[in-house]
């Protein structure tokens, strides 16, 4: 019958076709496991059990070399605008309850990108970007929703940071969660998300989980899954890993159940490299959360879902936190933004192609003192260590038959000195200092630092403003005091 209607219906219907698979974009759900060391999880650690994380990372592709920051809000804020924390203030440990600050308005976050492209967006889980005033907070900042808390370090049960809650259901304090498990609460919240979503639109889900981040806490049935682990530090926190996957598995079913998983782009990673202080683990990597150093910034992380083509493998590319935000856009079919720093890796990652980035800086922080380590770059394969990387230092198998909790302290120092050069390719546990013997290598990736250096502003980290007291709003912790 088209065939009759002629030449011109034969293509306006075409078009037509043509046009509504473009339109498809795929739903996307981006998780964050706070704290989640190099070697918690399953696929690489056998003692942890990650069924649900470790079915989605095999089928899948597994990042080997994507890096965050060695702190928090640094690579949420990579996540989220693209850009070095060094070129926006947010270079300098993690933002405080108290202060007045947060990522530059100016700055235009993921959310904001895909709703461009017509994205349902919604956020559960933990901000970390500043909440000082409305406009620095989720639903400003391009989420349609968000349940979750502003800080960091709440309990999980009380959702209280010191004794004020800190926990929203969009503006509103969530006072009725007490009792309640964060992990299930937010995984609830996000199949809720997923069983209201229109289909018609697409889908973004931010998900940035509280666990495992301190306190130490989970629930007992989860801490009974590893009797044998003698050191009971490690046991809950291997408990809060198990946590945190079956509440990845609720939103993975969830998807199924909706008809929308096999059109979902999943990326998963931590923020930054597991605390050895809070029994996080790293193996074989130096160094964790605080440092610059593998452990620190080599962060776990894979995806899996529509669009990738060559899967069930590793990824060996170099990645950064801020090629997160283009990637992710290019995956929706969007145009990236030209001025970030981030890069778009989406082909590259769905075909199994090299990567576009040759460097990244680690860290670039002048302000004192710099405890999650002071600066470093990284060059093709060589990395160089400018003056203190950060602790606790050292290389650790888990300490499943340990009773002792305490790792070995580093004493902190000002300035650019001593220099440290590794190169990463040949040695990614960073045993061999390779600074003396080669010179010529050490004055180039300084002169590129350098270059970098000139483009840092100040870090925004002001003293705290007794205007923030949650006494004044509630006793909520709450934005609207600056």
């Amino acid at each position: 019958m088209t065939i009759v209607m002629g030449k011109k219906y034969i293509l306006v219907f075409l078009s037509v076709l043509m046009s509504c698979g473009a339109t498809k974009r795929p739903n996307i759900v981006f998780i964050v496991a706070d704290d989640l060391g190099w070697n918690d999880v399953g696929f690489r650690n056998a003692n942890m059990k990650t069924p649900n994380i470790d079915k989605l990372a095999t089928e899948g592709i597994i990042f080997e070399n994507a890096y965050v920051q060695p702190y928090c809000s640094p690579s949420r804020t990579a996540f989220m605008s693209g850009m070095f924390p060094f070129k926006v203030g947010m270079q300098h440990a993690v933002l405080i309850d108290s202060q007045a600050a947060c990522v530059p308005l100016n700055y235009t976050f993921l959310p904001q990108e895909l709703k461009k492209l017509g994205y349902a967006t919604h956020m559960v889980g933990k901000w970390h970007l500043g909440f000082c005033k409305w406009e620095c907070t989720p639903t400003y900042r391009g989420f349609d929703t968000f349940f979750g808390y502003y800080s960091a370090a709440e309990d999980y049960f009380n959702h209280s940071k010191g004794a004020y809650l800190d926990y929203r259901d969009n503006k509103l304090p969530a006072w009725n969660y007490k009792g309640v498990y964060s992990a299930y609460t937010f995984a609830q919240k996000a199949v809720d998300v997923i069983h209201q979503h229109n289909v018609s639109q697409p889908l973004f889900m931010y998900l940035p989980y509280q666990n495992v981040h301190a306190p130490i806490e989970v629930p007992e049935k989860y801490f009974n899954m590893y009797p044998n682990v003698i050191n009971r530090g490690r046991r809950t926190f291997s408990g809060m890993v198990s946590a945190l996957d079956e509440a990845v598995g609720n939103v993975t079913k969830a998807l199924k159940e909706k008809g929308l998983f096999e059109n979902t782009l999943i990326l998963f990673t931590t923020d930054n490299g597991g605390p050895l202080g809070n029994n996080a683990n790293n193996w074989p990597l130096r160094g964790g959360k605080h440092t610059i150093w593998e452990g620190g910034t080599r962060g776990t992380s894979f995806m899996y879902g529509t669009g990738l083509k060559k899967t069930k493998t590793t990824y060996n590319g170099m990645i950064h936190a801020v090629d997160w935000n283009p990637t992710l856009v290019s995956a929706a079919g969007g145009t990236p933004e030209a001025s970030i720093d981030g890069t778009t890796h989406w082909e590259s990652i769905r075909n199994g192609l090299p990567s576009s980035r040759t460097e990244f800086i680690y860290n670039l922080d002048d302000f004192e003192p710099a405890l999650e380590g002071h600066a470093a770059i990284r060059v093709g394969d060589y990395k160089l260590i400018l003056g203190y990387p950060g602790g606790p230092d050292g290389w650790h198998k888990p300490r499943n038959t340990t009773r002792g909790d305490k790792y070995e302290t580093t004493i902190y120092y000002k300035g650019d000195s001593p220099v440290q050069l590794y190169n990463i390719r040949e040695d990614p546990t960073e045993h061999n200092d390779l600074a003396a013997q080669m010179p010529d290598i050490v004055d180039k990736l300084r002169a590129r630092f350098d270059d970098y250096r000139k483009q840092m502003v100040p870090a925004l980290f002001p003293d705290g403003d007794p205007a923030s007291n949650p006494k004044n709003f509630g006793n909520a912790w709450s934005p609207g005091w600056c």
